[in-house]
């Protein structure tokens, strides 16, 4: 395996890791709430998160881009007090992929929640419990599989990203340069394809490795349920 091949599979890992994991604490409290009550707007906030599922990659880079780039909406106000660049840097590329798998997060964290029977939340309250103590105590447990799935498919669909990521953070070496991004690169040198389907090969396995992994962590967890 080469340096290069080598640098861009632990950036993709990393970027992956990095969006999923700052992705998690929002999708929870997001799912908790469209999960247990009932608002005017319910739906347009539904349609808002999930919007990142139907629109093209390349659309919702270019949004990023209006939003956090050097003459963006908030992009211009941090670069003007700070000097903080964000477009085209490691950071524009774990946004990029925190927006586009936040959606499935959400989904798989929200399932979870709705499955919940309330009862048992109601009666830890009655026992003295607050809200907080009660998610922690109760909730967080019984939505431990969904959270897991969540994780697994918000990392695998972080390693996939490739529209978003190209369009508002660039396809630099070294720095935002994924498996997705160097697979596209390579193609197009002639000469390269072993390096490309060697990448294809490894984000195929990490993949793999992630849904295995999560397979069995729940399986686990559905025997100690049942044991308890």
């Amino acid at each position: 395996m080469s340096e290069s091949v080598l640098v861009t599979v632990l950036i993709s890992i990393k970027i992956g890791i990095l969006a999923t994991v700052f992705n998690i604490p929002i999708a929870v409290i997001i799912s908790y709430f469209m999960g247990r009550y009932n608002f005017k707007g319910k739906q347009i906030i539904d349609g808002i998160i999930n919007l990142p599922l139907v629109l093209p990659p390349v659309t919702t880079g270019y949004i990023l881009i209006l939003i956090f780039g050097k003459y963006g909406i908030i992009g211009s106000l941090l670069f003007n007090l700070t000097g903080i660049r964000i477009a085209f840097t490691q950071t524009a590329a774990v946004i990029s992929s925190m927006v586009v798998s936040f959606p499935l997060i959400v989904r798989s964290i929200r399932i979870s929640i709705e499955m919940i029977d309330q009862k048992l939340e109601v009666a830890s309250m009655t026992l003295g419990a607050n809200k907080i103590e009660t998610f922690i105590r109760i909730t967080t447990p019984l939505i431990l599989p969904g959270l897991i799935s969540g994780f697994i498919l918000g990392f695998a669909r972080s390693m996939g990203e490739f529209g978003a990521t190209i369009t508002f953070a660039g396809n630099i070496e070294g720095e935002t340069r994924t498996i997705p991004l160097s697979v596209y690169s390579l193609l197009q040198v002639p000469g390269r394809e072993n390096s490309a389907a060697l990448l294809v090969v490894i984000s195929v396995l990490i993949s793999f490795l992630a849904m295995f992994g999560s397979s069995v962590i729940n399986k686990k967890l559905s025997s100690w349920r049942v044991k308890q």
